[in-house]
């Protein structure tokens, strides 16, 4: 195989710049009305995986196919997300505006472990979203559930997520790049984490729908593996597996 071949190493690894360029921009300009964010996010996430997983993908098509799917739930899921942080915002000024009367330790460490929490669930939320299919009710608790479950891995993250805004605020020569891959890139790199975690969830989740003849033995290749009310046992069949694994 030659370098320069339309399937060599460097035309493969332009083209998928490319992707990731158009899917940062869609994302971008469909974040612009603010209360579209959620849903943005949530695409943005299922172009990502599908990305790690080398699936055929056509960017603006699958972008809009999972925005107008989870437009509804994604947009009701940002707008809990804005009255938390909110609420927050005002428990901590509350706390820490007079330092005279600084709040007991435990009231520190209960905000703390609240805004760890929360934080973690809302970052994981639109991913879990993207791919499986639940109310919203049973979407925040099989991510609370998760985000637990994946700690370290939502931590490094945030990490990823907060990279392009420093990078932005104190090398603004490289901003024009951060508008082009500061959402796709982090989005890509949050994916390559919790691929694995998701496909152990779909494979159980696949061989429980076969066993009670709910889906045919052999789906298709065109399956999205979307799935209604199933996450929790998938995620504690998982657990069980990684502690089985740890004895």
């Amino acid at each position: 195989m030659k370098f320069f071949d339309a399937d060599g190493p460097l035309m493969q690894g332009l083209s998928k710049m490319a992707d990731l360029m158009i899917l940062d921009l869609i994302a971008l300009v469909c974040c612009i009305p603010i209360v579209t964010i959620g849903a943005s996010m949530t695409a943005l996430y299922y172009m990502a995986l599908k990305i790690v997983r080398n699936e055929e993908v056509y960017i603006v098509k699958g972008f809009f196919k999972s925005f107008k799917q989870n437009f509804r739930q994604a947009t009701i899921i940002w707008l809990i997300q804005i009255v938390a942080m909110v609420i927050l915002g005002l428990d901590a000024y509350i706390m820490y505006a007079n330092p005279e009367t600084k709040p007991h330790v435990i009231m520190q460490v209960l905000f703390m472990a609240t805004t760890l929490l929360g934080g973690c669930t809302f970052l994981f939320i639109y991913p879990v979203l993207s791919k499986f299919d639940n109310t919203i009710a049973r979407t925040f608790k099989n991510t609370f559930i998760m985000a637990i479950m994946q700690m370290p891995k939502i931590l490094l993250m945030a990490v990823m997520w907060a990279l392009p805004v420093i990078i932005a605020v104190f090398f603004i020569q490289v901003f024009p790049l951060v508008v082009l891959f500061g959402l796709s890139l982090p989005a890509l790199g949050c994916a390559k984490l919790y691929n694995k975690f998701f496909k152990r969830m779909e494979d159980q989740m696949i061989a429980r729908a076969i066993a009670a003849g709910e889906i045919p033995a052999d789906p298709g290749s065109e399956d999205e593996h979307i799935f209604s009310d199933e996450v929790i046992p998938a995620v504690e069949n998982s657990q069980n597996q990684r502690n089985s694994q740890n004895n």
